[in-house]
């Protein structure tokens, strides 16, 4: 499985580790149970800390260890479950998480705009030709209508800045 992470293919420094296996030193990803269980402990070891947040699971669980946390890995269980977007948005707009905001699962390459748009900035695809193809689709689409929390001026406000230079130079 290819990492596609702000617009490059990546190698993921990050090991899954399982319920019952033993946490290794360096950088893990720890189910939602299990991070739950005990937090403070995992987030004090030396390695950095993510967590695999099912998209059934209210992330104000998260909330008091976001600027903790160096990776959420949001998970797509079909193609057809659109939770992990409201869950993403909310992780980036209304509690301000800058840290990794990975798609996991069902990752499809006609849903990857819209899953930038979200506030992801990490993708785990399970094709090799999908990285290529996320990585053409996220420079394809510069301008959009919709406001979200990712950064991009949308349509509506770049025509106001334009309006607005043009009556600042008369």
């Amino acid at each position: 499985m290819q990492l596609v992470k702000d617009s490059k293919i990546a190698t993921d420094a990050f090991v899954r580790v399982a319920d019952d296996a033993e946490i290794p030193a360096g950088p893990v990803l720890i189910s939602a149970a299990r991070f739950l269980e005990n937090p403070e402990v995992l987030l004090q070891r030396s390695g950095s800390t993510g967590v695999i947040w099912p998209n059934n699971r209210d992330v104000d669980d998260l909330v008091p260890y976001l600027g903790r946390l160096a990776v959420i890995a949001l998970v797509f269980p079909t193609f057809r479950d659109g939770r992990a977007y409201s869950q993403a948005r909310l992780l980036r707009e209304r509690y301000g998480y800058r840290g990794e905001l990975r798609a996991s699962g069902q990752v499809l390459r006609d849903q990857f705009v819209f899953m930038l748009r979200a506030g992801f900035n990490a993708f785990e695809v399970k094709k090799d030709s999908d990285a290529a193809a996320f990585l053409a689709t996220a420079k394809r689409y510069s301008v959009f209508y919709q406001p979200t929390g990712d950064g991009r001026v949308t349509a509506l406000h770049r025509r106001m800045q334009l309006r607005h230079s043009e009556s600042a130079a008369l």
